[in-house]
């Protein structure tokens, strides 16, 4: 018999609204500098407009939206120094977790790693192929897999910084709206190695490389001032 406590917990309107709206603003559905009306808002993610205040000041704290005092709320805009402020920040939380993750990572967290590795490469190897309609499940599989790598450093708040950077940086990712191809893939697969091997001196220089050469691609796009 299920009890009351082992039922799912649902969302709550708040929480949901929360979700859409962060992936809004990471997927560019919110474009940066845009301003966020609050009553189009309203209607958009159906909740009211004490909610929304609440949900987009919290999103300050991410940098996601900016207060502007009593005129209300813009998204973020994008640049190049943000760009690699979080480039920076990035390799620097996800080269200490790996760390963390291969000394402390066993047959689970291998398996777990197989698994993302596995699903990435497939939609990798669509996108390839010039199924586009497959980078959305690329991005999923992207984080997916980056998180399995990282997943046995057993620091829930490190885990937490690390999901907002990265979420953040993917941000100037779609802006470019371009796959980078063969050469990420390429990356993938030598991360995803050099982690079974539990090599975190190679890991690390692999993933500096690939967050470096990523943030060039975005440059090359020309779509960030």
């Amino acid at each position: 018999m299920i009890t009351k406590q082992e039922l799912p917990q649902r969302e709550t309107a708040g929480e949901t609204a929360f979700r859409r709206i962060r992936e809004d603003l990471i997927s560019g559905a919110l474009p940066p500098g845009s301003k966020i009306k609050l009553e189009q808002a309203k209607a958009r993610y159906g909740v009211s407009v004490s909610t929304l205040r609440e949900i987009l000041n919290r999103l300050t704290t991410e940098n996601l939206v900016v207060a502007e005092g009593q005129r209300g709320f813009e998204v973020s805009p994008a640049s190049t120094r943000e760009l690699l402020e979080l480039a920076d920040l990035r390799i620097l939380l996800e080269c200490h977790a790996l760390g963390l993750s291969f000394t402390g990572g066993d047959l689970e967290w291998e398996a777990r790693l197989v698994a993302a590795h596995h699903k990435l490469s497939s939609v990798e190897r669509s996108l390839l192929a010039g199924d586009s309609s497959r980078t959305v499940d690329w991005v999923r599989y992207d984080w997916e897999f980056h998180q399995a790598l990282v997943s046995a450093c057993n620091s829930v708040n490190l885990m937490a910084a690390l999901s907002s950077v990265f979420d953040r940086f993917l941000r100037y990712h779609l802006l470019a709206e371009s796959f980078r191809g063969q050469p990420v893939v390429d990356d993938h697969r030598l991360l995803f190695e050099l982690a079974l091997k539990r090599d975190h001196e190679g890991a690390c220089r692999m993933l500096t490389r690939h967050v470096k050469n990523g943030v060039e691609h975005v440059q090359k796009s020309g779509r960030i001032p």
